[in-house]
């Protein structure tokens, strides 16, 4: 039996690998277009490929999905994150949890994944054929036929694992086959706040709690807030933008989004905080201290904005003065004005139409003897190892040919 694996990527390289161990006789080639396989998982995670998440409840796991979680249900039921952490373990390679759930290789270095998927995918003979763009695919005789650079080869059975595409045309070889395609948009972004020269002069502050709300939403998010050069970034933007990739879309990125700086979940509790600490503080420069333990750069940024004299002490704080600073911490309000890419991390909302496709085995409904894994699905997860899982997962059902 010969299989052809379209995509030589996180999901490609491990539907590959579960393809020779299912069936050892069969011939396995990894097809990629470009000079480069395993990019994304080079750079994922700052250089360190955030592998999986620690969250240990599959119903929770379930719940960092924006699109395809109840499909995921089935083949998480599967391989999950527990034959995740397993499998690499059994290949040398040990992986650690950070207090925020995510997982990585305990040498803090992306090279290690790869170097195991390769050094696996010699050692079961995988075929590796890079620089091999895809020109057509066409079912043929039980089988398929695949032409590349005005070649053609036949296959058994294809893999699909080519990736999110920014482009809807990216996904037209598909639909040519049958298949309907979900619109795809960006998801995983950051905001860009352009005329705001003096908040994004404080890049690299960031705060660890904070929440974000889109005006006129129901879009909110928790976590981590940092401040770039370009806007907004951090854990709670990229949360908010995933949940919200199709409406942010919808208004071109043209929105207001309102951020409390706090820890605090509203007004109330902050204004609480704050009598609660003026009689330690009534004598001191506001400049210098501040109840709701903000970056100090962030704290005289906010001061500026609602025009409070840094020199003032607490005690000659006024109700007004003290309402506004209230405001400007629980809900300062910023224009977005575009979106960036997060890192080299490009995470597409859309793809194949989950409806076609058995997330028990990952075969298309459409196509006998094509199945699907990864990114060209109409799955998405928020930051966190979500998406590597969602890989790994779809590779290794897709890969047993069932």
């Amino acid at each position: 039996m010969k299989v052809a694996v379209i995509g030589g990527g996180a999901a490609g390289f491990f539907a590959a690998l579960s393809c020779k161990t299912h069936h050892p006789d069969a011939s396995v080639d990894i097809i990629e277009a470009s000079n480069k396989t395993l990019s994304k998982v080079k750079v994922s995670g700052g250089g360190r490929c955030n592998v999986t998440n620690a969250c240990e409840s599959r119903a929770d796991f379930l719940r960092h999905y924006p699109r395809g979680s109840k499909q995921l249900k089935k083949t998480f039921a599967h391989f999950d994150r527990v034959g995740t952490i397993d499998w690499f373990a059994q290949r040398g390679v040990s992986l650690k949890t950070e207090p925020d759930g995510r997982m990585f290789p305990v040498t803090n270095d992306s090279q290690t994944i790869i170097d195991c998927l390769r050094n696996e995918s010699q050692k079961l003979g995988v075929q590796i054929l890079q620089k091999q763009r895809l020109e057509n695919l066409k079912p043929d005789n039980n089988g398929f036929m695949i032409s590349i650079q005005g070649e053609e080869s036949a296959y058994d059975r294809v893999i699909v694992s080519t990736g999110g595409s920014p482009k809807s045309s990216g996904y037209d070889w598909l639909r040519e086959l049958g298949h309907a395609i979900v619109e795809p948009v960006p998801s995983l972004f950051t905001f860009n706040i352009p005329t705001e020269k003096k908040l994004i002069a404080l890049s690299g502050t960031a705060v660890p709690k904070a929440t974000v709300k889109i005006q006129g939403s129901k879009l909110v998010e928790q976590g981590p807030l940092l401040i770039t050069h370009w806007g907004l970034s951090g854990p709670a933007v990229l949360k908010l933008s995933a949940w919200g990739a199709r409406q942010l879309a919808e208004m071109d990125y043209q929105f207001s989004a309102l951020v409390n700086w706090t820890a605090y979940d509203n007004e109330n509790q902050a204004r609480e905080q704050l009598q609660s600490e003026l009689p330690n503080i009534e004598k001191k420069q506001i400049s210098n201290i501040n109840p709701f333990d903000l970056p100090k750069r962030l704290w005289a940024y906010l001061l500026d904005r609602v025009e409070i004299d840094p020199n003032k002490r607490w005690n000659e704080l006024g109700k007004k003065d003290k309402n506004r600073l209230i405001n400007v911490v629980c809900n300062d309000s910023y224009e977005i004005s575009g979106k960036t890419t997060f890192k080299e991390e490009f995470v597409t909302c859309g793809g194949v139409d989950l409806a076609e496709v058995d997330f028990n085995t990952m075969a298309s409904r459409q196509v006998p003897g094509l199945y699907f894994a990864g990114e060209v699905l109409n799955i998405d997860g928020i930051t966190g190892g979500f998406n590597f899982q969602a890989a790994w997962s779809t590779g290794f059902v897709a890969g047993r040919l069932g």
